[in-house]
């Protein structure tokens, strides 16, 4: 797996989903001649029935963009004065419940539920956490805090210091202030010095000054960051990644080295992490369909792409061969498929 993250050549011009308009490589579209009356009765008889009818919920809600979902919700309360989220949670159960649940939740939403589910309870999951923070970009993430404060009438910011600490807070909140620089120019000179900076931080002397690490990892814009990457290689002769990798642990080695990947590939990020929830004896079903739900109108195509490249066999495939039942049936009519 190293290989893919030490390879540096294509990062300058290659896309960034930090950027992408939301629709364009999705697998999820927009139904034409969309009827929300005409969905809502098909609905109303898949749940109402007798037996819930768990097949056309899955053909609905995986067949119409989120906004059209959202549009949906709304006809579904006007027409039955319960919501659609309700319903679902009431007629179906376990993995499958929770997939369709999350594709009827807007996506500002649904990101901070995750990440009230992350800071439940004793302790935090920071995996959770991580993912979202470095993955997301600056519009996400407001959105995602506009959400909390709606919900909870509290700052997500201050509720996470009450949760986090250490570096690993400083940098994560960071990230949750959503103000990375979002400039497109690179300043080459720039780069340099921010990467003698962290080679002098890191490699160069006893002991490691994380704070220089986070301070450029989690404010600059994902271009600079780019040219950042190659100059430190110059630098150093490490990675970056293989630096943080050397030089930290814990939470914010995990924290960091997500950031690091996200810029050079979020979609390639994920189909690693696609990979990891589904290796090994059993699958962790909340990140799959975190992931599947959270990209399917974003990046799954591209997604899709690069597990095909990393592993040699698509996420359709692997998807088949891991889930069944309806939860498969839903996970695989997310992923839209073969490749």
């Amino acid at each position: 797996m190293a290989s893919l993250w030490d390879d540096l050549e294509s990062l300058a011009n290659s896309p960034s989903s930090f950027t992408a308009p939301t629709g364009e490589r999705g697998t999820i579209k927009p139904k034409a001649g969309f009827n929300a009356g005409d969905d809502v009765a098909a609905l109303r008889n898949a749940i109402e029935g007798l037996g819930t009818k768990e097949k056309i919920l899955i053909e609905i809600l995986t067949r119409r963009s989120s906004a059209q979902r959202q549009l949906l919700c709304e006809a579904y309360k006007e027409a039955t004065g319960r919501t659609l989220v309700e319903d679902l949670r009431g007629d179906t159960s376990g993995d499958l419940e929770e997939l369709l649940v999350a594709l009827a939740t807007p996506p500002a939403a649904f990101d901070c539920h995750q990440v009230m589910k992350a800071m439940k309870g004793a302790g935090t999951n920071d995996g959770i956490l991580i993912e979202i923070f470095a993955s997301r970009s600056n519009q996400q993430i407001r959105a995602l805090t506009d959400a909390y404060l709606k919900e909870t009438q509290k700052k997500l910011t201050l509720d996470l210091r009450g949760e986090i600490s250490g570096d690993f807070a400083e940098a994560l909140l960071l990230l949750a202030e959503g103000k990375r620089d979002e400039s497109a120019a690179v300043d080459a000179e720039k780069a340099k010095k921010d990467a003698k900076t962290l080679y002098d931080a890191g490699e160069k002397k006893w002991g490691t000054d994380e704070s220089k690490f986070v301070d450029v990892l989690c404010r600059r814009s994902v271009p600079q960051l780019r040219q950042t990457l190659l100059e430190y290689k110059n630098v150093s002769g490490k990675t970056l990644q293989q630096s943080v990798e050397g030089e930290m642990s814990g939470a914010l080695e995990e924290l960091l080295v997500a950031i690091v990947k996200c810029v050079k590939s979020v979609p390639a990020y994920f189909a690693e992490r696609l990979h990891a929830s589904m290796k090994g004896g059993g699958t962790d079903e909340s990140t799959l369909n975190r992931i599947m739900v959270s990209r399917s109108e974003i990046d799954l195509l591209d997604i899709r792409a690069e597990f095909k490249k990393l592993y040699k066999c698509s996420l359709l495939s692997a998807i088949k061969s891991d889930l069944s039942g309806l939860h498969g049936d839903c996970v695989e009519a997310i992923c839209g498929g073969d490749d």
